[in-house]
């Protein structure tokens, strides 16, 4: 089993693309994906296991920004359906690094 953190963020919608959500992790989650190897997959993704109340899922997170060096992670529609999520509200996410 991989490293696990435990975080909550908002949950907020891409501008560029409608649809698409995520929430960013805090300094403490994005370190613990940050102090990995890299994958060296697409984009410096760091496959994960997310759970969000009582779904699990598996899916990547990406580097934020350089400035930032935090990391986003995706949350599906499925998801947000079935834990009753909306834009803005916060998210308790816990997350197993898997790379």
């Amino acid at each position: 089993m991989g490293e696990q953190v435990t975080f909550t963020a908002p949950l907020w919608e891409w501008g560029a693309r409608d649809s698409w959500f995520f929430v960013t992790l805090d300094e403490e989650a994005s370190e613990v994906v940050a102090d990995r190897p890299p994958p060296g997959r697409g984009f410096g993704s760091v496959r994960v296991r997310a759970t969000v109340g009582r779904t699990t899922w598996t899916t990547s997170v990406f580097p934020s920004d350089s400035e930032s060096g935090r990391f986003v992670l995706p949350v599906k529609k499925a998801v947000r359906v079935a834990e009753s999520i909306d834009e803005d509200d916060p998210v308790t996410v816990l997350l197993e690094v898997l790379d």
